[in-house]
């Protein structure tokens, strides 16, 4: 598929940006495994031929991140929970301090975008899988959290624990 040049702002209204969380230890049949949509994020992109000329910057404010669904558990996930979770994700990202989690590319491929994610002001190469498919673009990339110097949430002392990877997942519209 032919890249169609130009500069574009995208956001939410153009596709989904979800973070997937998994649980650890000997009590995580007690927690959730976690679907946290981006629900305030832009995204500037210079589309242009070839596709290495290409350039993507993305911004998630950290306030803008909800808990959408919440699977596995011995109850169902109930607003209180996700209202917690909320709070609990603003706390250990420090949203405070750092507001927003960045994505800037150094290199655009067929099939992956390398570059820098900024995570509570830490730097970090990153490559994201990512495909061109009528019309879409699909990706994702798995990022442990320690390597943020994240230090994965915990409850019923350490018995419950937050897995350090956590999957982010990507699926946008490019403009007609």
């Amino acid at each position: 598929m032919a890249v169609r040049e130009g500069t574009y702002e995208l956001g939410p209204d153009d596709g989904t940006l979800l973070v997937r969380t998994g649980r650890s230890g000997l009590g995580r049949r007690a927690g959730h495994d976690l679907t946290i949509a981006a629900t305030r994020w832009t995204a500037a992109v210079e589309a242009r031929e070839p596709l290495g000329d290409s350039s993507v910057r993305v911004i998630v404010e950290v306030d803008g991140l909800e808990v959408r669904e919440g699977t596995g558990g011995v109850k169902p996930l109930t607003d209180q929970d996700r209202a917690e979770i909320r709070k609990t994700l603003r706390e250990v990202l420090d949203a405070r301090r750092y507001p927003e989690i960045t994505f800037t590319s150094s290199a655009i491929g067929a099939d992956a975008i390398e570059g820098d994610l900024t995570i509570m002001g830490r730097v970090k190469p990153v490559r994201v899988r990512a495909v061109l498919d009528g019309g879409r673009v699909r990706g994702g990339v798995t990022v442990p959290q320690s390597r943020w110097g994240i230090k994965p949430y915990s409850a019923f002392f350490g018995a419950l624990r937050l897995a350090d990877d956590v999957e982010i997942a990507f699926d946008i519209a490019l403009p007609a």
